[in-house]
């Protein structure tokens, strides 16, 4: 184990004072100094991560320099909306709706995902709910596969394995909320001569849960090292409404509820980020194991799957490619 840590659960405890001076001291010197914006544009979803974002922005630079966008569609949660605007009005800020379902409708996304759902489910239609979900890793089957689930209009549910290629097609339909997004982010932002914040946490920084260009674009990441329970401290001390603390992490992108967890990550979050933590230390399965309630065989098994989404998400991260290096 490097450095002969002990492992606990308590091993993300923050300092949550500090560590909220010195997010919001990086802020000013990010936004101010090296950006040369005059404040933040934040996407507010109703969630943890874009609330921290928006409370230390306000506690950097003040609340009349932060802008917030609630961007529901045609799939959104009400609850998002609602959330969103509470955190806006708690802090202060000014915020505004910016509804990008009419976008949404003429790329073609709701049709895009249609099309690619009724390759494995012929019956589905627009009067349908919808949501794709991985099998738990712990159930020990090996190559997980989605599978979509789809409610009919009198609560019927049916699932189907998808294919490779109906996979995939929802997901690119999908993305586009992702991108319309973050694209009227940087609409107020120039409007504004402001910067555009990110939102990402470290576990969805680490493991590419997020759209290139789409939520994964932004000017600066203020929260990318900080694991989803210190979020949640952060939350805490920033005094996020409660409602907002307790709400469980979901990804909004889907008509039918949908957790993070059965959408992408293999864990609850509280777990997913012990296991993340000492992979990053080093720290033995066996200790692991211990502190989050596991096996080790099901530890070891969390760290492949964390190696694999490393593996497949690194083009995430990369900027685009040249042929030769171009100086100024």
């Amino acid at each position: 184990m490097k450095g002969h840590m002990t492992f606990s659960a308590n091993q993300l405890t923050l300092d949550s004072c500090r560590e909220a001076e010195r997010v919001s001291g990086a802020i000013r010197e990010q936004v101010f100094k090296q950006l040369r914006r005059k404040g933040v544009v934040v996407g507010l979803s109703g969630g943890i991560d874009s609330s921290v974002v928006a409370a230390l922005s306000v506690q950097a630079l003040g609340a009349d320099r932060v802008f917030g966008l609630f961007m529901p569609e045609a799939d959104s949660s009400d609850d998002s909306l609602r959330l969103g605007q509470l955190l806006a009005d708690s802090l202060g800020i000014k915020a505004i709706t910016e509804n990008i379902s009419p976008i949404l409708q003429g790329a073609g996304c709701y049709r895009r995902r249609d099309e690619a759902i009724k390759e494995v489910i012929p019956q589905y239609n627009e009067s349908f709910k919808s949501k794709i979900i991985l099998p738990s890793i712990l159930d020990g089957t090996g190559y997980r596969i989605f599978s979509v689930v789809v409610e009919a209009p009198d609560g019927t549910q049916t699932k189907a394995r998808l294919s490779a290629a109906s996979y995939l097609g929802v997901v690119a339909a999908t993305n586009f909320k992702q991108r319309v997004r973050k694209m009227m982010e940087y609409y107020h932002a120039d409007r504004l001569n402001y910067a555009a914040a990110g939102t990402p946490n470290r576990l969805e920084y680490d493991q590419g849960f997020f759209v290139k260009n789409g939520d994964g674009a932004a000017d600066f990441k203020p929260i990318a090292h900080l694991y989803k329970t210190q979020v949640y401290q952060l939350a805490a001390y920033l005094n996020v409404p409660l409602e907002i603390q307790q709400r469980p992490p979901t990804t909004d992108t889907y008509s039918l509820q949908q957790s993070q967890e059965e959408f992408y990550f293999s864990l609850p979050y509280d777990k997913m980020d012990l296991c993340l933590f000492g992979k990053n230390h080093g720290v033995p399965s066996v200790e692991i194991a211990r502190v989050t309630g596991l096996t080790p065989e099901q530890v070891d098994l969390v760290s492949r799957d964390i190696d694999a989404k490393r593996r497949a998400s690194e083009y995430l991260h990369h900027p685009p490619l040249l042929v030769e290096q171009v100086k100024q």
